[in-house]
């Protein structure tokens, strides 16, 4: 079984030493970080290669040594990888998806629910010693979800498990995707303008590609309600951010739930960190230590079915 693996960038996922990468093939090595002039040296000899959120240019996988067979993303989301590069050197591309459909989800409840709460300006109050959400009348909006119009912008595993607990807590559905879909299950399935102009909640839930790249900006925020609330636990760059803090400042919008930003790691001068109607976490959602024993051990799987000559997950064939 040929399964020599190199993962180049294993602090990411294994940044608190709980999760054990030498479990993914017989042959492995592993570095916590790898820079770009090091990739080169790092993948030469080995048949697989294993990487997270790391940008691979097209220029360095058409040096890639022959001995390259096979690149994992070890995610759901590959635009880190030219694909375009890695066919042309007949390098096969496999992700890792749904491993942290029911976390991320979660994710996107936890900053609905906390926005609709005020929940991130309560807490700076406390954190200021202001306690007059409790001994005055409460002194920041607090809004129901139930019977509120959820819009989900795409369909995949994750919009799915968002859309099941959202349905639990009696929300409406509105869904955008690509193809045409019949309604089902209370799920309305529309355009992306539909769901800017009817949703009280709207989640980003689709990847990130050249048609979907910054689909949230100046038009598309003015076509929201100002009652409105944006999350993004999917891709940072799905946004404009300037234009969305302009959009926040003006009340535009309500509010932002951001769990993705389009320079990870978010600049410290950032207004973001700041502003009382955005909650931002810092990519989170796929971080649950479960979660990512689970990524590790999906990363096997996806090793030994290369190895055996029946590769899945393939994303290589899959063109725009």
């Amino acid at each position: 079984m040929d399964d020599k693996t190199v993962v180049l960038n294993a602090s990411l996922v294994d940044y608190d030493g709980k999760v054990d990468y030498n479990q993914i093939a017989s042959d492995v090595v592993i570095y916590d970080e790898t820079p770009e002039d090091k990739i080169l040296e790092r993948v030469d000899g080995f048949t697989i290669v294993v990487t997270k959120e790391m940008k691979v240019a097209g220029d360095i996988i058409r040096q890639f040594p022959d001995s390259v067979k096979m690149i994992c993303e070890a995610g759901t989301g590959y635009n880190n990888i030219d694909l375009d590069a890695a066919r042309d050197k007949g390098i096969m591309v496999c992700n890792i998806p749904a491993y942290s459909s029911e976390r991320v989800a979660h994710t996107a409840i936890l900053l609905m629910l906390s926005l609709a709460s005020s929940l991130q300006k309560q807490i700076r109050m406390l954190a200021q010693g202001n306690h007059d959400n409790f001994h005055k009348h409460l002194m920041v909006d607090h809004v129901e979800v139930n019977a509120k119009t959820l819009g989900v912008i795409g369909y995949g595993n994750i919009a799915r498990q968002i859309i099941k607990v959202a349905q639990a807590m009696d929300m409406k559905i509105l869904v955008a995707t690509r193809t045409a879909r019949d309604d089902v299950d209370g799920i309305h399935f529309t355009t992306n303008n539909e769901v800017f102009e009817k949703s009280d909640f709207i989640s980003l839930n689709c990847p990130l590609n050249e048609s979907t790249r910054h689909m949230i900006n100046s038009e598309t925020l003015a076509m929201m309600k100002p009652s409105a609330y944006l999350i993004n636990t999917a891709r940072g760059a799905l946004i404009d951010e300037k234009a969305l803090i302009q959009a926040l400042n003006d009340g535009v919008i309500a509010g932002a739930g951001l769990d993705v930003q389009e320079v990870e790691p978010l600049d410290d001068a950032s207004p973001l960190y700041t502003m009382d109607n955005v909650i931002i976490t810092p990519h989170m959602g796929w971080r649950g230590l479960e979660t990512r024993q689970r990524l590790v051990s999906m990363i096997g799987d996806n090793i030994r079915a290369f190895a055996s000559g029946r590769p899945i997950n393939r994303v290589d064939e899959v063109r725009a």
